[in-house]
């Protein structure tokens, strides 16, 4: 029954939840957040190996962070096409085998350009992996639960948001830049062992380019009949290829799927400033643990994104993104003045509760706009959106670094989320009159 288990209770007949906590859905998130854990250690710690051993400026840096996003983009959207070419599992080995061989070698460059270059080949190794494998949690998912899926799901890059620039800092810190490297290739190869446990690479007699079914068939009897995937990958391709150059894209080109989307892009811009500036902010601040921003951002992320996940099941998405708005542009302004740890701590930690409960609520909102068989290109979207606002957001936030300061940066900076607030007061009076 979808998914639910009925179960005799005083006589009458109580629906339990569908499960959610299934071995897929917990195998897969690991995996998830070992992907993001190995692009956020090093994406963090670039600024300093840039400037410090490159000897580079404020606009490389940009470039290390832009560079990467561009191709990663590119790779999502001809993802669909190169699993209608191979099989899922080729396309998804290879291009984590990439983002394995271009980390370990992002510590030879000696100048800017060749290591630009590696962060471009990175791009599109991780951009097929952020594709495939949100794509197979999100089809695990109960449809009744997907807020509260995402929810937990996110934490695995929302930690690795939150961990792995600290973890990245503090490995280059004691060790150098080139064990940073080897480590984030650690990351990547530790996630096949997860990928196996899931089920992802076990392949079906005569189906060597078989979707795999995690779950089991749904006429199977067995507690959670929800299946990542119950169709072989010539279905796969064709929902998520042909069909939704006919007719899918034509059903998701509306403004619930792309508003979320561009509410995104604002958010991720903000990210980015912090991503790519604040380590060496830190230096010109004279804080030595600046990496403890991304510690206490972890830890209210911990904790308000589950809780976010629930409140958008129950009351939708207007609820939670106001407020967080309003947390994450108190957050810019603080840290624009910042002068002493604790400053820096408060940032953080307002930082998390804003960004912690936007991004699962956008990426919930337009799943539920979606058609399940939808998902796969809204998800793709969706990642895209970050990328796009990381990218356009090191860029533009570069030049004004150049041209003004670090101080200024983080306040202007702040101005997309003020028009993220009212694009979301918009909405929600349009929709109040409707």
């Amino acid at each position: 029954m979808n998914g639910q288990r009925m179960t005799l209770n005083n006589g009458a007949m109580a629906i339990e939840k569908p499960r959610l906590w299934t071995k897929q859905f917990i195998t897969l998130s690991l995996a998830s957040f070992l992907l993001f854990l190995n692009l956020q250690m090093l994406l963090a710690s670039f600024s300093m190996h840039i400037k410090g051993n490159l000897n580079g400026g404020d606009l490389h840096v940009s470039l290390a962070t832009s560079t990467f996003a561009i191709t990663a983009i590119i790779a999502r959207l001809l993802t669909v096409r190169w699993i209608k070419r191979w099989s899922k599992n080729i396309v998804l080995t290879t291009g984590l085998i990439v983002a394995v061989v271009s980390t370990a070698l992002s510590a030879l460059p000696e100048s800017v350009t060749p290591l630009l270059l590696m962060r471009a080949v990175y791009g599109f190794g991780f951009g097929v992996g952020s594709t495939i494998i949100p794509t197979l949690v999100t089809q695990i998912i109960p449809p009744k639960r997907i807020g509260e899926g995402i929810g937990y799901f996110g934490l695995s890059t929302s930690l690795a948001m939150s961990i792995g620039p600290l973890t990245g800092l503090s490995i280059m810190n004691a060790w150098g830049f080139s064990t940073l490297a080897s480590i984030g290739a650690g990351a990547v190869v530790c996630m096949f062992p997860m990928l196996f446990i899931a089920g992802v690479y076990k392949l079906h007699s005569n189906k060597a380019n078989s979707l795999t079914e995690l779950a089991g068939h749904p006429d199977t009897k067995q507690e959670n009949n929800t299946t990542l995937d119950n169709t072989n990958s010539q279905q796969f391709v064709h929902t998520h290829g042909r069909k939704l150059r006919k007719s899918g894209m034509r059903k998701i080109m509306i403004f619930p799927i792309y508003f979320p989307a561009v509410l995104n892009v604002l958010l991720s811009v903000t990210y980015s400033g912090i991503l790519s500036f604040i380590a060496v902010y830190g230096e010109q601040l004279n804080l030595s643990q600046v990496g403890l921003f991304f510690l206490f951002n972890a830890l209210t992320i911990l904790m308000v994104r589950p809780i976010s996940g629930k409140v958008f099941d129950h009351k939708g998405p207007i609820i939670v993104l106001i407020p967080a708005a309003v947390f994450v542009i108190a957050s810019m302004i603080i840290l624009s003045y910042t002068t002493s740890m604790s400053m820096l701590i408060v940032s953080a930690l307002l930082y998390g509760v804003g960004f912690g409960s936007i991004q699962p609520t956008l990426q919930a909102w337009m799943l539920r706009s979606a058609s399940k068989e939808d998902y796969g290109t809204v998800n793709g979207l969706f990642y895209n959106s970050t990328d796009v606002g990381v990218s356009l957001g090191a860029i533009i936030l570069g030049v004004i670094v150049t041209i003004t300061s670090y101080e200024m940066m983080y306040r202007l900076s702040s101005l997309c989320m003020i028009l993220f607030a009212i694009g979301v007061v918009i909405y929600a009076m349009k929709r109040k009159k409707e």
